[in-house]
């Protein structure tokens, strides 16, 4: 019988081997000049190109007649070979963290060959991660490492059974210490997972606190949509209820994170349960959260950030809370936004200027960037360090 399955294993191996892709080291090669070299066995396929986040313009972002419009797709050409693979070499590219697709025939894929993946709200990415010093700040290191937990609750104030990602330092389940929490807000069309898929919090953090940088601190990351239980597959979907973005114009959410949220963490977590305990901050939607918050609760948070949002449409109730804001003293009020970013400069200008009006003290940074994670990422690791000190 053993003789029977050798010979046929040797009928069937010219058919094997004419079935498998040609051997190729890897799907992308990063070379020492930090090129990278892009391998794509597809014989069948016409055109090939590959869309990735280093490319200038790509995800780029505008307003016209008050409506946002998504630029064209930028990409690079992979030129194919006799045997059916397609390459090309890029760069070189900085180091960092970076998504990327292939565009197969005018559809648009992951990388086969690559089992990481990362999702940026509906959109599921191929990842790319350039190791250097500009990027150690979220590489896994040999480092004492916290706990990401996703956490249920439940929310009176929208009738749902929710959930959140809670970050909990090292050493936390093993000690008695209290810490202070910083309550960190994603963006529209994004959801809970995103700060840590896409933001690389926990690894920010992780970095900062065995450094010495970061004081030891619990995250919690809640989904911002008010009409939204958890992110896509991961919560029952709710029907009959508003289109996310008017969920977020209505209020809901941020009356939910002060009457909910922030009752269950401190009865559920060693925390600090003061006003010089907590800090809030988010990017896009979620630095306009943050920004309607604490005007509307100002002696919750000693610590402020609003990155790449703002006010665009300063009223006279407006001015009055952040004067009743400046008055309540919070330690850090942080605004940051990139210069090329078409959502949100013009805005955050605006923001700026209202608080210089009103002798606020804040810190503000400008960067070379758009409405990006690129930018996003940065922003948390200055603000982090600043916290709780």
């Amino acid at each position: 019988m053993k003789t029977v399955f050798i010979s046929i294993l040797m009928l069937l191996l010219p058919f094997l081997a004419i079935a498998q892709p040609p051997p190729t080291r890897s799907s992308k090669e990063i070379l020492e000049d930090n090129r990278v070299k892009f391998s794509l066995y597809a014989p069948e396929a016409h055109d090939v190109n590959i869309t990735g986040e280093w490319m200038q313009g790509y995800g780029s972002i505008s307003f016209e007649n008050g409506v946002m419009k998504r630029g064209p797709i930028v990409s690079e050409h992979l030129v194919k070979d006799a045997s059916g693979l397609w390459t090309v070499t890029l760069g070189p590219i900085k180091p960092n963290s970076y998504g990327y697709n292939y565009i197969i025939d005018g559809v648009m894929v992951t990388d086969p060959s690559n089992v990481i993946v990362k999702r940026d709200g509906a959109t599921l990415l191929s990842v790319l991660f350039i190791p250097g010093k500009e990027s150690e700040y979220i590489d896994v290191k040999e480092v004492p490492h916290g706990s990401l937990n996703r956490v249920w609750y439940n929310s009176p104030t929208l009738g749902l059974y929710r959930r959140m990602l809670v970050y909990t330092p090292p050493g936390y389940e093993t000690g008695t210490e209290k810490y202070p929490v910083l309550y960190l807000l994603h963006g529209g069309s994004i959801d809970e997972e995103g700060w840590t898929t896409m933001g690389k919090a926990h690894l920010i953090l992780d970095n900062l606190i065995a450094q010495g940088k970061a004081k030891p601190m619990i995250i919690v990351m809640p989904n911002g949509y008010a009409n939204q239980t958890a992110a896509p597959g991961e919560g029952p979907v709710i029907k009959n209820v508003p289109a996310p973005g008017m969920a977020f114009s209505y209020g809901a959410f941020e009356k939910s994170l002060v009457n909910d949220i922030i009752p269950f963490i401190e009865s559920a977590y060693r925390v600090i349960p003061t006003k010089e305990g907590r800090a809030i901050t988010g990017l896009s939607m979620g630095g306009m959260h943050s920004f309607n918050i604490t005007l509307n609760n100002p002696d919750l948070f000693s610590y402020i950030g609003v990155f790449s949002a703002g006010v665009r449409n300063p009223s006279p109730e407006i001015e009055n809370q952040i004067e009743t804001l400046k008055a309540s003293k919070p330690k850090l009020y942080w605004v940051g936004c990139g210069v090329t970013d078409p959502l949100a400069y013009t805005s955050t200008k605006a923001l700026v200027e209202l608080l210089k009006k009103h002798n606020f003290n804040f810190v503000y940074r400008e960067s070379e960037g758009a409405h990006t994670w690129f930018t996003w990422r940065p922003y948390l690791t200055e603000f982090a360090s600043l916290l709780f000190k």
